[in-house]
């Protein structure tokens, strides 16, 4: 949803027609009225993953969202939680922020905060989705890092253009390598292990 972007912090509200000028500032709404929103898609659609449904500092928004649809919906931490050991920590606190991590490694600056962010998703059974950056390389290494962190899913975007289609390559390579030892997490991508 990527809601950081259509959120006013001055009112506190979220306009989802911010891009259009007929519309903007006419259909704004609140966090209450944004999660009764997105609930009503995953009760008509078959929405198994919502990534930064509430902005970024949405704490409020995040927790009642997660416990309300945690159960069958993945809600993924992007903005919220930066692959940010101590912001993860804080997504931890009473009820979780959210169920689910998007990890990527440049954006905490280390691999080693990365790995340690994966951990303590994965010690809460929290989904992890390995994830590309705008202005990608055609470098694989995500795609290593997602079948050695047992993360059960990746986020590199539509088959459509070469840096993308060298991620799924890998993944490809690796099940080929790893043979009849290579599992496939399907339904269970969310707690693959």
């Amino acid at each position: 949803m990527a809601a950081s972007e259509f959120y006013n912090s001055e009112s506190k509200k979220y306009d989802l027609y911010w891009k259009d000028p007929e519309k903007k500032g006419k259909t704004l709404m609140s966090t209450e009225e944004l999660a009764t929103y997105f609930t009503e898609w995953t009760d008509k659609y078959p929405l198994v993953s919502i990534e930064d449904p509430f902005d970024q500092d949405d704490w409020d928004g995040y927790r009642p969202f997660t416990t309300s649809i945690g159960e069958n919906v993945q809600v993924v931490g992007d903005d919220l939680l930066v692959t940010n050991p101590k912001r993860i920590a804080k997504a931890l606190e009473g009820e979780p922020a959210c169920n689910a991590l998007l990890l990527k490694v440049n954006q905490i600056g280390s691999v080693s905060e990365a790995i340690e962010a994966c951990k303590m998703c994965q010690e809460k059974n929290w989904g992890v989705m390995v994830s590309h950056r705008s202005g990608e390389t055609e470098d694989v290494f995500i795609a290593d890092l997602a079948v050695g962190l047992k993360a059960g899913q990746i986020k590199t975007g539509a088959p459509c253009r070469s840096e993308r289609n060298a991620k799924y390559n890998q993944l490809l390579r690796i099940e080929e390598e790893l043979g009849d030892r290579a599992t496939y997490a399907g339904v269970n991508f969310r707690k693959p292990l």
